[in-house]
């Protein structure tokens, strides 16, 4: 049998090959890249599918009580039907999670673009994280370019009952894409690629990075700048607005995760508040006016289902113990189940 390098499928997720619910290569030619050249091409019409129940656009994210209807799971018996289960319902986990605190925040100073790591609370709060997405599948793993978004992904997986091993995509280099290949096929199916995108990075906040902000509203005024961290369109000295953040952010998640989604593939994004205040505002439909008052828990994950070309936000899964109220459908409830029974 010809061996597969765990690298190779991943660097070509959009060209050749494809990871399934588990993490084995499958073969398909072109079919990403056409895929993700029509998901690129018309916006519009994704748009257009994504439905949301009455009461999502709300100021704090909570969980949404819509009752979705899913088609009751397969009989489980193994892995891959865990996983086949998963593909013939339609639906597949959309998770986005907030970096946990970061030893900027604890200074109180602006981080933005600055790559700076968590702090012990941040360290727990991703293992937290990781404890509630503990049942919920994941094939692959967005997170931006910055260490505390990385650091959040991989914490939090280190609680996941699969005990997949994530592992982090260096495809800057063609020496970088060699000396990380895996040459065993049973390691390629135990692992779960992380794909690294500064798109991904937390709105820059230009000549704000590394001051202290009290003493920020104290120089310029509390007024200003509140202005520069909550106004949509207005950005920092030199720095981002937010409306550029979502431009960036929005458009990688329609080029790249998107597809994934629509391919069967379960997804876990970390990354940061106004970059996934972008992508909730993409999700959620909200308008520029909504998103500017939308407060996101560091360390706090939030569930998507994508199902028939729609977004519905289930939630905040509460523990490995027990399913958040609105969180689980009846095919995740499912594959929790079967995670039961392969512990014992």
């Amino acid at each position: 049998m010809a061996v597969a390098t765990f690298h190779q499928g991943v660097r070509t997720f959009h060209s050749h090959e494809r990871f399934d619910g588990f993490g084995s290569l499958k073969g398909f030619g072109n079919a990403s890249v056409k895929l993700a050249k029509v998901i690129g091409r018309d916006t519009s019409s994704a748009r257009s599918r994504h439905s949301h129940s009455s009461g999502s656009k709300l100021s704090v994210v909570r969980a949404s009580s819509s009752n979705t209807s899913v088609a009751d799971p397969v009989l489980l018996t193994s892995d891959n039907n865990i996983s086949d289960s998963l593909k013939k319902s339609n639906e597949t986990a959309l998770i986005l999670i907030r970096h946990g605190e970061s030893l900027w925040n604890e200074k109180n100073l602006f981080t933005g673009c600055v790559d700076v790591p968590l702090t012990k609370k941040g360290v727990e709060e991703a293992i937290e994280a990781g404890k509630r997405i503990s049942n919920i599948p994941v094939d692959m793993i967005y997170t931006s370019a910055l260490i505390r978004a990385q650091m959040t992904a991989m914490l939090a997986m280190t609680q996941h009952r699969r005990k997949k091993v994530p592992i982090i995509m260096h495809n800057e280099t063609e020496q970088a894409k060699i000396w990380s290949q895996i040459y065993s096929e049973e390691t390629m199916k135990q692992s779960i690629p992380v794909i690294t995108a500064w798109q991904l990075n937390e709105r820059m906040y230009g000549e704000l990075q590394g001051l202290n902000k009290q003493e920020t509203a104290d120089r310029f005024g509390k007024e200003k700048v509140h202005e520069w961290r909550r106004s949509y369109d207005i950005p920092p000295p030199n720095g981002e607005s937010l409306e550029m953040c979502a431009h960036r952010a929005v458009a990688y998640f329609k080029e790249h995760i998107e597809p994934q989604l629509l391919s069967g593939k379960h997804v876990m994004i970390a990354a940061h508040g106004n970059s996934l205040r972008s992508i909730i505002m993409y999700l959620d439909k909200l308008t520029s006016q909504e998103v500017i008052s939308l407060e996101l828990s560091t360390g706090i994950p939030m569930l998507y289902i994508f199902k028939e070309g729609k977004f519905i936000r289930r939630g905040s899964p509460v523990g490995p113990s027990e399913a958040g109220v609105y969180a689980y459908t009846r095919t995740l409830a499912a594959y929790r189940q079967k995670l039961d029974e392969m512990r014992h």
